[in-house]
């Protein structure tokens, strides 16, 4: 009858989701960061694990993965256990993130597309383009969105920052910094 007691007194498994549904609800209500830690413990081995399966990229997926955590931190008072289980959240936050990249891909794709059609190219405008895509390509990702968005599409740093949910400060820095760099790699041979 000794284990019969103990089976009463056993705590609720660690995996269970009413646990961390409680664990971020109470990363929301007080910010308690052993709560978060504990949360993380569990949450970003799998997250790495399921994103490496989407990515096929080691370092892309522990990247999402510690940015989807970072959102949790930032997000556990939008956190609502009547809709949706604490992992269905984390998880519909990394799949978010990583279509989020899906798409800046895509666009930094299309900028380099644009560079390459022929009737921009018989122009002769002073550029190699050659070398202005090369330099698009070494850009990170989020700067050669806002050169395309700006530069392609015609946007404002108001509808870059709306569409890109980024703040206007940060849409204008990275333009500066994305000039910077393709200026550096695009100045003349003499120049450097």
């Amino acid at each position: 009858m000794k284990t019969e007691t103990m089976m009463h007194n056993e705590p609720e498994p660690i995996n269970s989701i009413q646990h961390w549904n409680e664990c971020l609800e109470t990363v929301a209500a007080t910010r308690d960061k052993q709560a978060y830690l504990a949360f993380y413990d569990y949450f970003a081995p799998r997250l790495n694990s399921w994103l490496l399966g989407l990515t096929k990229n080691p370092t892309l997926s522990e990247e999402l993965a510690q940015e989807t955590m970072l959102s949790v931190w930032r997000k556990a008072s939008q956190f609502d256990s009547s809709k949706a289980a604490a992992s269905t959240w984390v998880f519909r936050i990394a799949r978010n993130l990583y279509l989020d990249h899906l798409r800046r891909l895509k666009v930094r794709d299309k900028a380099l597309l644009t560079l390459e059609d022929p009737e921009q190219e018989a122009t002769d405008n002073g550029v190699d383009n050659e070398r202005l895509r090369n330099a698009i390509k070494q850009l990170p990702v989020q700067q050669a969105q806002v050169i395309y968005k700006s530069y392609f599409e015609g946007k404002s740093h108001q509808e870059i920052s709306d569409d890109m949910q980024l703040p206007l400060g940060s849409v204008k820095s990275s333009l500066r910094l994305a000039f910077q760099k393709l200026c550096k790699v695009m100045r003349p041979e003499h120049e450097h």
